[in-house]
Parts: structure tokens; sequence; C-alpha cells
């Protein structure tokens, strides 16, 4: 079955033999995504491993990514980090016992504390405003908020390229303002360890892959 989204020919696979062909057959020709604005302006123009396109650049970044990331020693060396987030998130909430409680915000928390910790080497914001760090926890999720909401939203531009320039939904400027808060994030992290130099610094290596 044949589709039209916009200028786009779009080809339905409506039966098992045809989802082979795609999937499994002729895989490696479909694997890449489409080239969308939240790719370009996101993803710093596709050079994240989850848009790049399917080649050597993208296999490279799979590579290291299992080796540097996943791989089962550097999963049980991250335990500690677990450990001690979860100790805090519990006793934030005995803190907080009587009041009410927005679980969702305090598990948000801590699953960005461990992230943080596991791909930056430690928590680059602050639970206050008066923290020293350039972003609180809050606006760290929010930017990630943002960052899934423009993934994901339909743009018609992406669909429409001749009209693509009027940006008739307003998510290309969305795109571009958040682009500009991550910059500065990225940049105040860097910083940070190019000052340290350590021998082995893990996010100098993969920081391409992360974001």
């Amino acid at each position: 079955m044949e589709l039209r989204f916009g200028s786009f020919p779009v080809v339905v696979a409506s039966s098992s033999e045809m989802e082979k062909q795609f999937l499994k057959t002729n895989d490696h020709l479909f694997a890449s995504r489409p080239h969308t604005a939240a790719g370009k302006y996101t993803n710093y123009n596709y050079s994240n491993i989850t848009w790049a396109p399917y080649g050597p650049y993208w296999r490279q970044g799979r590579k290291i990514f299992l080796t540097e990331m996943f791989s089962s020693k550097r999963l049980e060396s991250y335990e500690y980090i677990r450990v001690e987030e979860r100790q805090a998130f519990i006793s934030r909430l005995y803190a907080l016992s009587g009041k009410p409680v927005m679980l969702k915000e305090h598990l948000s928390r801590v699953t960005l504390s461990v992230i943080s910790r596991i791909v930056l080497g430690e928590k680059y914001f602050s639970e206050f405003e008066s923290g020293r760090s350039m972003v609180t926890v809050e606006e760290c999720q929010k930017m990630l908020v943002e960052l899934l909401l423009l993934n994901g939203v339909l743009n018609i531009g992406d669909w429409i390229p001749w009209i693509a320039f009027l940006d008739l939904q307003g998510y290309v400027k969305r795109m571009k303002a958040l682009r500009h808060k991550f910059d500065r994030f990225y940049d105040h992290v860097l910083e940070k360890h190019r000052a340290r130099r350590e021998a082995e610094d893990f996010v100098a290596r993969t920081w391409w892959i992360c974001f």
C-alpha cells in the first residue's frame, strides 16, 4: 500500500512478507531515520547516534556506546551510584512524610541524577536556584521534556519542505532556542573537564554519542 505524506510517498508494509523485506532482507536500506528539523537543530545536524544515518559513523558510535557504557564491567562499576541515589531518594521522601508528594517529580529527579553521574561524572545541576551550578534540577528536567517533545512532534515543514521556512507551528523556533540552552550546558561541562584533565576522562571520549 502506498500513501502520500505531504510531498513524500510512503509505503505501508501491510503483510508479513513485506515486513520481512523491510526489517530483515533489506533492513540496511531502511535503517536510517528521515532527515527532519528535530535531527538537524536539536541533535547537531544528525551527529547523535539516535539520528545518525546508518553507516561507518553509526556503527563506530554504537560500538563505543556498548563498550564504554553498557559492558558488564561498566554496569557493575555504576552500582554505587545507583545505591547512593536510591538512598538519597528515600531520605527525601522520609523528610516529606505527612506532606503531599508528587512522586513523579522525585522519580524523575533520581533518574536524572543517576544518568548525569554515570555519563558526565557528577551532577551538573543544583537542587536550588542559589546553587553554584548553571541550571537547577527543575530547569534540567524542563529541557529534557522539551527535547523529547520536539523530537516527537509532527512538524509540517518536514513533510512539505517548500513551506518549511514559514515555521507555521513554531517548532523550529523552539528547537533553536533549546539548542542554545544545551550549547551553554555542554560548554560548561566540557570546560570543567578540560580544567581537571583527568587521565581517564570518560566524558571526553563518549560525549558526542551520549548527546
